[in-house]
């Protein structure tokens, strides 16, 4: 209820900003459940193949490492909006008003510095791994690039969240 009283307090481009962050990390949300049920779905299968049938497995672990981690980073982003992340605020809740809200916009702040950094420097490895058509060098062997477009993407929006969330004036 919070989050919808800031925001009816907030008008024109940062609302809109707020919302499109809001609806994008839902999305992201989305695609992160699908990506992680696919990765359960794949685990499923290999131990079918492995134990059940005694055949070998080339693709199914690589796959599901990367999809399980782009759906952990492809949801952070939602994590961040709902408030579902940990937060240790045992000083923060013991001193409010003021200070709590300085401490809050302190963390957000880093927060925000830190997924920054990690959004440019993903951004880095992904075009160099589609520019030098990278390989994963296993049996497998995709192409590197779309294992690593989630890490970008996540962490891209988690970074655009966290604006979200110092505009909303709840950081």
């Amino acid at each position: 209820m919070a989050n919808s009283q800031s925001l009816v307090k907030r008008s024109g481009v940062i609302a809109s900003y707020i919302r499109l962050m809001d609806v994008l990390s839902r999305v992201s949300a989305y695609l992160a459940a699908a990506m992680f049920i696919a990765g359960v779905l794949v685990i499923c299968q290999m131990v079918f193949i492995r134990y059940m049938l005694g055949m070998s497995t080339s693709w199914q672990t690589e796959f599901t490492v990367f999809s399980v981690t782009g759906a952990m980073l492809m949801g952070s982003p939602y994590v961040l909006m709902t408030g579902g992340h940990v937060a240790i605020t045992i000083l923060p809740d013991a001193l409010g008003g003021i200070a709590k809200k300085a401490m809050l916009l302190i963390a957000s702040l880093f927060g925000l510095a830190f997924c920054g950094a990690l959004a440019f420097a993903s951004w880095v490895y992904v075009v160099e791994a589609y520019e030098f058509n990278w390989r994963t060098g296993t049996v497998w062997n995709p192409l590197l690039w779309p294992g690593l477009l989630p890490m970008a993407l996540g962490s891209t929006l988690l970074t655009l969240q966290y604006i979200a969330e110092i505009l909303r004036g709840e950081a």
